[in-house]
Protein backbone atom coordinates (compact mmCIF):
# COMPACT_ATOMS: atom_id res chain seq x y z
CA UNK A 1 0.00 0.00 0.00
CA UNK A 2 1.52 3.37 -0.99
CA UNK A 3 1.60 6.56 1.08
CA UNK A 4 -1.29 8.12 -0.79
CA UNK A 5 -3.48 5.13 0.03
CA UNK A 6 -2.48 5.34 3.68
CA UNK A 7 -3.66 8.95 3.91
CA UNK A 8 -6.92 9.14 5.87
CA UNK A 9 -9.04 12.15 6.63
CA UNK A 10 -10.24 11.91 10.24
CA UNK A 11 -11.95 15.21 10.91
CA UNK A 12 -14.30 16.93 8.52
CA UNK A 13 -15.05 20.63 8.92
CA UNK A 14 -18.53 20.22 10.38
CA UNK A 15 -17.54 17.38 12.71
CA UNK A 16 -14.59 19.32 14.10
CA UNK A 17 -16.70 22.42 14.65
CA UNK A 18 -19.34 20.45 16.50
CA UNK A 19 -16.81 18.69 18.72
CA UNK A 20 -15.08 21.88 19.79
CA UNK A 21 -18.30 23.80 20.31
CA UNK A 22 -19.62 20.99 22.51
CA UNK A 23 -16.40 20.95 24.51
CA UNK A 24 -16.84 24.62 25.36
CA UNK A 25 -20.47 24.18 26.42
CA UNK A 26 -19.96 21.27 28.77
CA UNK A 27 -17.09 19.77 30.74
CA UNK A 28 -16.42 16.00 30.96
CA UNK A 29 -17.98 16.05 34.43
CA UNK A 30 -21.17 17.49 32.98
CA UNK A 31 -20.73 20.97 34.49
CA UNK A 32 -21.77 23.72 32.15
CA UNK A 33 -19.16 26.50 31.98
CA UNK A 34 -20.46 29.94 32.90
CA UNK A 35 -20.63 32.77 30.35
CA UNK A 36 -17.70 34.40 32.19
CA UNK A 37 -15.59 31.24 31.76
CA UNK A 38 -16.39 31.00 28.07
CA UNK A 39 -15.52 34.68 27.65
CA UNK A 40 -12.18 34.17 29.45
CA UNK A 41 -11.32 31.21 27.24
CA UNK A 42 -12.09 33.20 24.12
CA UNK A 43 -9.93 36.09 25.36
CA UNK A 44 -7.05 33.78 26.27
CA UNK A 45 -7.21 32.17 22.84
CA UNK A 46 -7.32 35.58 21.12
CA UNK A 47 -4.04 36.55 22.79
CA UNK A 48 -2.35 33.71 20.89
CA UNK A 49 -2.28 35.72 17.66
CA UNK A 50 -3.53 34.98 14.16
CA UNK A 51 -4.05 31.24 13.92
CA UNK A 52 -5.48 28.92 11.24
CA UNK A 53 -9.16 28.09 11.11
CA UNK A 54 -9.90 26.23 14.34
CA UNK A 55 -12.06 23.75 12.46
CA UNK A 56 -10.11 23.07 9.28
CA UNK A 57 -10.09 19.37 8.32
CA UNK A 58 -7.31 17.24 9.81
CA UNK A 59 -5.44 14.65 7.78
CA UNK A 60 -3.42 11.79 9.25
CA UNK A 61 -0.97 9.44 7.58
CA UNK A 62 0.20 6.25 9.29
CA UNK A 63 3.88 5.83 8.42
CA UNK A 64 4.42 2.56 10.29
CA UNK A 65 3.13 0.37 13.12
CA UNK A 66 5.71 -1.42 15.28
CA UNK A 67 5.23 -4.02 17.97
CA UNK A 68 7.80 -3.26 20.64
CA UNK A 69 8.56 -5.19 23.80
CA UNK A 70 6.20 -3.23 26.04
CA UNK A 71 3.82 -1.37 23.73
CA UNK A 72 2.69 -0.84 20.16
CA UNK A 73 4.16 2.22 18.46
CA UNK A 74 2.41 3.97 15.60
CA UNK A 75 4.37 6.63 13.72
CA UNK A 76 2.19 9.34 12.24
CA UNK A 77 2.34 12.43 10.06
CA UNK A 78 -0.47 14.82 10.95
CA UNK A 79 -1.71 17.85 9.03
CA UNK A 80 -2.96 19.88 11.99
CA UNK A 81 -2.30 23.45 10.87
CA UNK A 82 -2.09 23.49 7.06
CA UNK A 83 1.36 25.04 7.27
CA UNK A 84 3.78 22.33 8.36
CA UNK A 85 3.31 18.57 8.81
CA UNK A 86 3.43 17.47 12.46
CA UNK A 87 5.23 14.15 13.08
CA UNK A 88 3.74 12.22 15.99
CA UNK A 89 3.87 8.98 17.97
CA UNK A 90 0.82 7.09 19.20
CA UNK A 91 1.53 4.27 21.64
CA UNK A 92 -0.84 1.84 23.31
CA UNK A 93 -0.63 -1.37 25.32
CA UNK A 94 0.11 -4.55 23.39
CA UNK A 95 -3.03 -6.35 22.24
CA UNK A 96 -5.24 -3.57 23.62
CA UNK A 97 -8.93 -3.84 22.80
CA UNK A 98 -11.60 -1.16 22.61
CA UNK A 99 -11.41 2.54 23.42
CA UNK A 100 -8.66 3.45 25.89
CA UNK A 101 -8.11 6.33 28.30
CA UNK A 102 -5.57 8.50 26.50
CA UNK A 103 -2.86 10.96 27.51
CA UNK A 104 -1.57 13.79 25.34
CA UNK A 105 2.11 13.89 26.34
CA UNK A 106 3.79 17.28 25.91
CA UNK A 107 7.56 17.16 25.46
CA UNK A 108 9.91 19.57 27.23
CA UNK A 109 12.38 22.12 25.86
CA UNK A 110 15.71 22.06 27.72
CA UNK A 111 17.50 23.28 24.59
CA UNK A 112 17.24 19.74 23.19
CA UNK A 113 15.61 20.68 19.91
CA UNK A 114 16.59 17.32 18.41
CA UNK A 115 14.53 15.35 20.94
CA UNK A 116 10.90 16.47 20.75
CA UNK A 117 8.38 13.64 20.82
CA UNK A 118 11.17 11.08 21.34
CA UNK A 119 11.14 12.16 24.98
CA UNK A 120 8.03 9.97 25.29
CA UNK A 121 10.04 6.90 24.27
CA UNK A 122 13.51 7.77 25.59
CA UNK A 123 12.88 9.95 28.63
CA UNK A 124 15.16 12.87 29.50
CA UNK A 125 18.07 13.63 31.82
CA UNK A 126 15.86 15.57 34.25
CA UNK A 127 12.98 13.09 34.22
CA UNK A 128 12.42 9.95 36.29
CA UNK A 129 12.62 6.52 34.72
CA UNK A 130 11.34 4.54 32.91
CA UNK A 131 10.11 6.72 30.01
CA UNK A 132 6.43 7.63 30.04
CA UNK A 133 5.64 5.41 27.05
CA UNK A 134 6.30 2.42 29.29
CA UNK A 135 4.67 3.85 32.41
CA UNK A 136 1.45 5.00 30.81
CA UNK A 137 0.85 1.93 28.66
CA UNK A 138 1.43 -0.18 31.78
CA UNK A 139 -1.48 1.78 33.31
CA UNK A 140 -3.63 0.75 30.35
CA UNK A 141 -3.50 4.15 28.62
CA UNK A 142 -2.81 5.13 25.06
CA UNK A 143 -0.52 8.13 24.52
CA UNK A 144 -0.05 10.70 21.75
CA UNK A 145 3.05 12.90 21.48
CA UNK A 146 3.73 15.40 18.70
CA UNK A 147 6.82 17.32 17.66
CA UNK A 148 6.12 20.97 18.38
CA UNK A 149 7.45 23.80 16.23
CA UNK A 150 11.30 23.76 16.24
CA UNK A 151 11.60 20.31 17.82
CA UNK A 152 12.32 16.75 16.72
CA UNK A 153 11.66 16.26 13.03
CA UNK A 154 10.59 19.91 12.87
CA UNK A 155 13.94 21.22 14.15
CA UNK A 156 16.43 23.24 12.13
CA UNK A 157 15.37 26.84 12.64
CA UNK A 158 16.54 29.13 15.45
CA UNK A 159 13.90 29.76 18.11
CA UNK A 160 14.55 33.50 18.18
CA UNK A 161 14.23 33.72 14.39
CA UNK A 162 10.84 32.03 14.30
CA UNK A 163 9.65 34.10 17.27
CA UNK A 164 10.53 37.34 15.47
CA UNK A 165 8.96 36.21 12.21
CA UNK A 166 5.71 35.27 13.92
CA UNK A 167 5.48 38.75 15.46
CA UNK A 168 5.86 40.33 12.04
CA UNK A 169 3.02 38.14 10.79
CA UNK A 170 0.72 38.98 13.70
CA UNK A 171 1.31 35.57 15.22
CA UNK A 172 2.67 34.26 18.53
CA UNK A 173 5.08 31.32 18.64
CA UNK A 174 3.44 29.93 21.78
CA UNK A 175 0.07 30.31 20.07
CA UNK A 176 1.23 28.18 17.14
CA UNK A 177 2.35 25.49 19.59
CA UNK A 178 -0.89 25.59 21.59
CA UNK A 179 -2.91 25.47 18.38
CA UNK A 180 -1.21 22.23 17.36
CA UNK A 181 -2.02 20.74 20.78
CA UNK A 182 -5.67 21.71 20.49
CA UNK A 183 -5.85 20.11 17.06
CA UNK A 184 -4.08 17.03 18.42
CA UNK A 185 -7.01 16.67 20.82
CA UNK A 186 -9.36 16.99 17.85
CA UNK A 187 -7.44 14.19 16.15
CA UNK A 188 -7.63 11.94 19.22
CA UNK A 189 -11.41 12.25 19.35
CA UNK A 190 -11.65 10.71 15.88
CA UNK A 191 -9.79 7.50 16.76
CA UNK A 192 -11.92 4.45 17.62
CA UNK A 193 -9.23 3.23 20.04
CA UNK A 194 -9.45 6.43 22.12
CA UNK A 195 -12.06 7.03 24.83
CA UNK A 196 -12.73 10.73 24.23
CA UNK A 197 -14.40 11.05 27.64
CA UNK A 198 -11.14 10.04 29.37
CA UNK A 199 -8.44 12.38 28.06
CA UNK A 200 -5.53 13.66 30.13
CA UNK A 201 -2.53 15.83 29.40
CA UNK A 202 0.86 15.92 31.11
CA UNK A 203 4.34 17.23 30.57
CA UNK A 204 7.57 18.45 32.12
CA UNK A 205 8.97 22.00 31.86
CA UNK A 206 7.69 23.45 28.54
CA UNK A 207 5.41 20.43 28.45
CA UNK A 208 4.09 21.39 31.89
CA UNK A 209 3.15 24.85 30.67
CA UNK A 210 1.49 23.27 27.64
CA UNK A 211 -0.52 20.98 29.91
CA UNK A 212 -2.12 23.76 31.93
CA UNK A 213 -2.69 26.06 28.95
CA UNK A 214 -4.30 23.23 27.01
CA UNK A 215 -6.51 22.13 29.91
CA UNK A 216 -7.57 25.74 30.49
CA UNK A 217 -8.59 26.21 26.86
CA UNK A 218 -10.16 22.82 26.16
CA UNK A 219 -12.63 21.27 28.59
CA UNK A 220 -12.37 17.91 26.84
CA UNK A 221 -9.21 17.43 28.90
CA UNK A 222 -10.42 15.58 31.98
CA UNK A 223 -7.15 15.50 33.94
CA UNK A 224 -4.16 17.88 33.92
CA UNK A 225 -0.71 17.02 35.29
CA UNK A 226 2.10 19.58 35.12
CA UNK A 227 5.66 18.91 36.27
CA UNK A 228 8.11 21.71 37.11
CA UNK A 229 6.75 24.74 35.30
CA UNK A 230 3.68 26.15 37.05
CA UNK A 231 5.14 29.65 37.14
CA UNK A 232 3.52 32.70 38.71
CA UNK A 233 4.35 35.46 36.22
CA UNK A 234 4.56 38.30 38.76
CA UNK A 235 6.81 36.25 41.06
CA UNK A 236 9.07 35.41 38.11
CA UNK A 237 9.45 39.12 37.33
CA UNK A 238 10.10 39.97 40.99
CA UNK A 239 12.81 37.31 41.19
CA UNK A 240 14.43 38.50 37.94
CA UNK A 241 13.87 35.09 36.41
CA UNK A 242 12.54 35.98 32.96
CA UNK A 243 15.76 34.90 31.24
CA UNK A 244 15.24 31.35 32.52
CA UNK A 245 12.34 30.68 30.16
CA UNK A 246 12.77 30.41 26.41
CA UNK A 247 11.49 33.17 24.14
CA UNK A 248 8.66 30.86 23.00
CA UNK A 249 7.07 31.35 26.44
CA UNK A 250 6.14 35.02 26.10
CA UNK A 251 2.68 36.07 24.90
CA UNK A 252 2.22 39.78 24.10
CA UNK A 253 -0.34 41.51 26.31
CA UNK A 254 -0.92 38.48 28.55
CA UNK A 255 -0.44 40.25 31.89
CA UNK A 256 -3.01 42.90 30.98
CA UNK A 257 -5.67 40.20 31.20
CA UNK A 258 -4.46 37.09 33.03
CA UNK A 259 -2.37 35.94 35.95
CA UNK A 260 -1.18 32.34 36.16
CA UNK A 261 -3.95 31.68 38.67
CA UNK A 262 -6.53 33.16 36.30
CA UNK A 263 -5.52 30.73 33.55
CA UNK A 264 -5.48 27.75 35.89
CA UNK A 265 -8.88 28.63 37.36
CA UNK A 266 -10.28 27.76 33.92
CA UNK A 267 -9.40 24.12 34.69
CA UNK A 268 -11.61 24.04 37.82
CA UNK A 269 -13.23 21.66 38.82
CA UNK A 270 -11.36 19.10 36.71
CA UNK A 271 -8.56 17.17 38.47
CA UNK A 272 -5.25 19.01 38.38
CA UNK A 273 -1.92 17.88 39.85
CA UNK A 274 1.08 20.22 39.91
CA UNK A 275 4.59 19.24 40.98
CA UNK A 276 7.51 21.62 41.50
CA UNK A 277 10.89 21.98 43.19
CA UNK A 278 11.46 24.55 45.91
CA UNK A 279 14.90 25.32 44.43
CA UNK A 280 13.67 25.59 40.84
CA UNK A 281 14.38 29.13 39.65
CA UNK A 282 11.74 28.78 36.93
CA UNK A 283 8.98 28.48 39.55
CA UNK A 284 9.61 30.82 42.52
CA UNK A 285 8.19 29.36 45.74
CA UNK A 286 6.26 32.48 46.77
CA UNK A 287 4.53 32.35 43.39
CA UNK A 288 3.67 28.68 43.85
CA UNK A 289 2.21 29.48 47.27
CA UNK A 290 0.06 32.22 45.73
CA UNK A 291 -1.25 29.87 43.03
CA UNK A 292 -1.90 27.17 45.63
CA UNK A 293 -3.97 29.55 47.77
CA UNK A 294 -5.94 30.75 44.77
CA UNK A 295 -6.68 27.29 43.42
CA UNK A 296 -7.51 25.78 46.81
CA UNK A 297 -10.14 28.48 47.19
CA UNK A 298 -11.45 27.99 43.64
CA UNK A 299 -11.70 24.21 43.94
CA UNK A 300 -13.33 24.46 47.36
CA UNK A 301 -15.90 26.90 46.00
CA UNK A 302 -16.59 24.47 43.14
CA UNK A 303 -17.16 21.64 45.63
CA UNK A 304 -14.11 19.67 44.50
CA UNK A 305 -11.29 20.42 46.98
CA UNK A 306 -9.74 16.98 46.42
CA UNK A 307 -9.29 17.64 42.69
CA UNK A 308 -6.41 20.12 43.16
CA UNK A 309 -3.02 19.04 44.52
CA UNK A 310 0.37 20.75 44.63
CA UNK A 311 3.38 18.61 45.56
CA UNK A 312 6.76 20.21 46.30
CA UNK A 313 10.22 18.67 46.53
CA UNK A 314 13.49 20.15 47.80
CA UNK A 315 15.01 19.72 44.34
CA UNK A 316 15.61 22.06 41.41
CA UNK A 317 14.14 21.52 37.92
CA UNK A 318 13.78 17.77 38.24
CA UNK A 319 11.11 15.07 38.16
CA UNK A 320 11.90 12.98 41.23
CA UNK A 321 10.87 9.33 41.74
CA UNK A 322 8.36 10.63 44.29
CA UNK A 323 6.91 12.94 41.65
CA UNK A 324 6.58 10.01 39.25
CA UNK A 325 4.67 7.99 41.86
CA UNK A 326 2.36 10.95 42.45
CA UNK A 327 1.69 11.34 38.73
CA UNK A 328 0.81 7.69 38.19
CA UNK A 329 -1.38 7.52 41.30
CA UNK A 330 -3.24 10.69 40.28
CA UNK A 331 -3.92 9.39 36.78
CA UNK A 332 -5.00 6.02 38.12
CA UNK A 333 -7.45 7.73 40.50
CA UNK A 334 -8.90 10.38 38.20
CA UNK A 335 -8.59 9.10 34.63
Amino acid sequence: MNRRQLLTVFAALTAGAALFAKSQRQSPAGRKPSPAERKSRRRLYQLLGDLPDRHRPIQAETVSVERREKYQLEKLRLDLNGEEIVPAYFVKPLDAQGALPTVLFNHSHGGKYYLGKDELLQGNSYMATPPYAEELTRLGCAVLAVDHWLFGERSGREEIDLFKETLWRGQVLWGKMVYDSLRAVDYLTTRPDVDASRLATLGMSMGSTMAWWLAALDTRIKVCVDICCLTDFDALIAHKGLKGHGIYYYVPGLLKHFSTSDINRLIVPRPHLALAGRRDELTPVDGLERIDRDLKAAYAQAGAPEAWKLVLSDEEHLETPEFRREVLAFLKTHL
